[in-house]
């Protein structure tokens, strides 16, 4: 297909099972992919799976670009950091601050290179539908991290209409920044949902990269995105959905999702965990579960959030099975 252009370098990668989908005692189906936890030492203490091959962070990066961002010079902080780093679910909260951060750099939606789209909270998006709104690029999941990117160009005096190019200054102080965290090359670049270019690293290199800036000192810029998703955690993501959920339960924890399967955790301690689902985890009921019994075995206290360790199967509105982690 014209625009499609293979990697020959990404065989297929060799995925383990992970999670079973089990009706009325009977499999039904597995979610594959691989899981890595590191040790607080940093160590991997918890591997299955091909960790090392490059994969794409999707939003799990986004604590990476709001870094980038920050270090640009963007002036966000707490809520508006938070937003940056996050994947909102388009309620008044999140459209209003990323609406600010634009104002406060000179801008204003029109300057937006994100898509429009409808809310990611499905509560919100049903909401807009009954009031007769239409899909807009303030509520696009992304806008907040677009918001940042536009903020620090316009702090360095760098060009706003083509900030999505890769070869853009920023987008290669994000390609610097993603290598320097991660301990790793980026493997491969594309573009992301959003627009953005959207860099692979390995399993591990995304989990060694949060764990990076999740035990960085007071008073980095690395810090500083950390402590304003922990201190926010409604930013990063909204109402009902698992990031929020997991970091407000789990005080201190870094939990941030991306697309096609990914998760990333952290805890205080610098016990880290970074999974990827390789059917994509669509219904997003595979990878906490995943992560959160990882970040356990890694012995980490995970029995407030004990709920989302399976998820129950219904038949005929009553439950009839569960997934659960393998």
């Amino acid at each position: 297909m014209e625009g499609l252009v293979s990697h020959p370098s990404s065989p297929l990668p060799a995925y383990v099972p992970l999670a079973e989908v089990v009706r009325s005692g009977f499999r039904e189906g597995v979610h594959y992919g691989a899981v890595i936890g590191l040790t607080a030492d940093g160590a991997p203490g918890y591997t299955r799976g091909p960790v090392e091959a490059p994969m794409f962070p999707r939003s799990a990066a986004k604590p990476f670009q709001a870094l980038a961002a920050l270090r640009a010079g963007a002036p966000v902080s707490g809520p508006e950091l938070a937003v940056a780093a996050g994947s909102h679910s388009g309620q008044d909260i999140h459209t209003d601050t990323v609406r600010k951060v634009l104002a406060d750099a000179g801008l204003t939606p029109d300057d937006l290179r994100c898509p429009v789209d409808w809310p990611m909270g499905r509560r919100f998006r049903a909401a807009l539908l009954r009031s007769g709104g239409e899909p807009d690029r303030l509520l696009m999941n992304c806008s907040g991290k677009h918001a940042a990117m536009l903020a620090a160009c316009a702090a360095q005096g760098w060009s706003t209409a083509d900030y999505l190019d890769p070869a853009h200054p920023l987008q290669v102080l994000v390609r610097e920044t993603i290598e320097e965290v991660c301990g790793e090359p980026v493997a491969h670049t594309a573009v992301d949902g959003c627009g953005a270019p959207q860099m692979a690293v390995s399993l591990q290199g995304l989990a060694r990269g949060i764990r990076t800036m999740a035990l960085a000192p007071e008073g980095t810029p690395e810090a500083a995105v950390v402590a304003a998703m922990r201190a926010h955690p409604e930013y990063v993501a909204g109402e009902g959905r698992v990031d929020t959920r997991i970091m407000r339960d789990l005080p201190g924890t870094v939990s941030k999702i991306g697309a096609e399967g990914v998760i990333v955790l952290a805890d205080t301690d610098g016990r880290t965990v970074a999974v990827k689902i390789s059917d994509g985890d669509p219904e997003t009921r595979a990878r906490a579960m995943v992560g959160l019994t990882a970040l356990r075995e890694l012995g980490a206290d995970v029995s407030p959030v004990a709920d989302l360790l399976s998820v129950d199967l219904l038949g005929g509105g009553e439950p009839v099975g569960a997934i659960r982690p393998l």
